[in-house]
């Protein structure tokens, strides 16, 4: 008897510093997924505390191929929406995916030297390339209150043609944050439920 192929998968990005804590959103969002059949990708990128945007980009490649033919959704959090729009400008045709949404993307105050992520500027990201990447646009979710976060999200939002929703709290949308469960954003990936709240929305 031949098993039926997944209807989707979905593959989580992580950010600077991440080691799959189990207090963060990512962490709970991939048990939530499978705890209703999806399968989910969550790898642990290479050096997160001092990240290399080849070797990040060589693994999101090789995780990308893993998503199968059905609908493939990508979940980006910080440092991993930097590396979603740096490779998406360059992504083969065989690796686009159907859906990304992007939470707490970074501002250009954001790459520096102390905080070793330099190579990772999305100061010129092509909004056409960017299209190409993905079925629909991706979705990002700021938080007002994000010191990382662009200066004027809307703004930036519209500058690469995505859909933006701005929560009015909520610092880097981290655990320190309050950002454990999360179910909205687990409704974003089931049901593409917009808007994206908080959490305790």
């Amino acid at each position: 008897m031949t098993a039926t192929p997944p209807v989707r998968r979905f593959l989580l990005l992580h950010g600077v510093q991440h080691r799959r804590p189990r207090a963060h959103w990512m962490w709970w969002l991939t048990d939530a997924l499978r705890q209703q059949g999806e399968q989910v990708l969550y790898p642990q990128f290479p050096a997160p505390e001092q990240p290399s945007l080849t070797e990040w980009t060589d693994l999101l490649h090789a995780e990308l191929a893993q998503l199968g033919d059905q609908e493939r959704v990508v979940v980006c959090h910080s440092l991993g929406c930097a590396l979603w729009l740096r490779a998406a400008a360059t992504l083969p045709a065989d690796l686009r995916v159907d859906r990304v949404l992007l939470v707490s993307p970074l501002g250009p105050q954001s790459f520096t030297a102390e905080n070793a992520n330099e190579e990772f500027r999305t100061d010129h990201i092509d909004a056409d390339s960017l299209a190409t990447a993905s079925t629909i646009p991706p979705h990002a979710v700021v938080s007002a209150t994000d010191p990382y976060a662009p200066a004027d999200p809307s703004l930036w939002a519209k500058s690469l043609n995505l859909t933006c929703d701005i929560l009015p709290t909520g610092g880097h949308l981290t655990p320190a944050d309050g950002y454990g469960p999360w179910p909205s954003v687990l409704d974003w990936c089931l049901q593409q439920q917009t808007p994206v709240t908080t959490t305790t929305a």
